[in-house]
């Protein structure tokens, strides 16, 4: 299975477009610092104590997205990111092999945050693909957002298949050839985005945590990846689920669960938010069974962003690796 991560940030992207805190003007300094050093021959002696003395070093980053092939040819998206556009520009396995003929087949959506749907309007030029969701996601985009009708303004464009939560199917694309990988939605407690109206909808689509599997021709099981960018709580039977994983994507927006609330009283919590602190998650997953342990959806406030920072230093001394965009696996 290859495995690309096209975007690594929470939503707003790193840094964040109306945010000065100290991790986004941190890394909007060191790349003025970095300009000024490209465009002199004799950089002022300056510049490295002025870096030293902020000890910042980080990398800027898009809104988190996955990219999954069985063969490397065709390619199945987690989610649908507001920067997929840039992000398929950044990486040439997605590029056209002609005019109007995508290696993209479809997408699946773990959940109705915009920063996991907004993508699919970038996705409107006529190209066919299959979309999977639970069956209230699809009512929320199909039913509530009449935009999302530009997704069907011909035949064939968008195939939209409802998959219940908890359930495993193959990954097909809009015309019905099987992908060679497989997928299952698996219900997490989380909530509907604020913009969602209508209230008679199941709380087990809301969130969805996605684990992928390819279909080996040399053994039973291939590669099984796990996707979670959003999770409240890690109970005893999700923690089983994600034993002997080959890679684990898990929600790394906050560092801790004040992170928001200690600069702004009237902010949420993190696990009001439904994000599970990386301070916890560090703890409950040390002991479990995993080929790597991937924090992905880090939050611009997040410090583990900060390279040298001892935050960032903890979670790799943990045995995690911290996302960061155009990485490429393959199992």
């Amino acid at each position: 299975m290859h495995l690309r991560i096209l975007g690594s940030a929470a939503g707003g992207r790193f840094p964040q477009w109306n945010c000065g805190c100290e991790n986004c003007a941190g890394v909007r300094e060191n790349a003025r610092d970095n300009a000024r050093k490209n465009a002199s021959a004799d950089p002022r002696s300056d510049v490295g104590m002025h870096e030293e003395r902020h000890a910042f070093s980080a990398k800027t980053r898009t809104q988190a997205q996955l990219a999954l092939s069985a063969d490397g040819s065709s390619w199945f998206l987690a989610g649908a990111s507001p920067d997929l556009a840039s992000q398929i520009e950044a990486t040439p396995a997605l590029h056209p092999r002609s005019r109007r003929d995508s290696p993209i087949a479809g997408v699946v959506l773990a959940s109705a945050d915009l920063d996991h749907v907004l993508g699919l309007l970038l996705l409107r030029e006529l190209q066919p693909l299959r979309v999977y969701a639970a069956p209230s996601i699809l009512r929320i985009l199909r039913e509530e957002n009449s935009m999302f009708s530009m997704l069907n303004r011909a035949d064939p464009q968008v195939v939209w298949s409802a998959i219940n939560p908890a359930t495993t199917f193959p990954l097909q694309d809009a015309a019905g050839n099987d992908l060679a990988l497989c997928c299952e939605l698996y219900p997490l407690d989380g909530r509907y985005p604020k913009y969602v109206r209508t209230k008679d909808l199941p709380s087990e689509d809301a969130t969805l945590a996605l684990f992928f599997t390819s279909k080996s021709a040399t053994s039973k099981t291939g590669a099984r990846i796990a996707y979670l960018p959003a999770v409240g709580q890690l109970d005893d039977s999700l923690l089983a689920k994600l034993d002997g994983l080959d890679v684990l994507l898990i929600d790394g927006t906050f560092w801790s669960d004040d992170e928001l609330s200690r600069h702004d009283p009237a902010a949420e919590r993190a696990q009001q938010m439904g994000h599970i602190p990386v301070e916890e998650s560090l703890r409950l997953l040390k002991n479990i069974n995993v080929g790597r342990r991937i924090y992905i959806h880090i939050n611009n406030t997040n410090p583990i962003l900060n390279e040298a920072g001892p935050e960032h230093r903890a979670v790799l001394d943990a045995g995690f690796e911290i996302a960061e965009d155009n990485w490429h696996l393959e199992l």
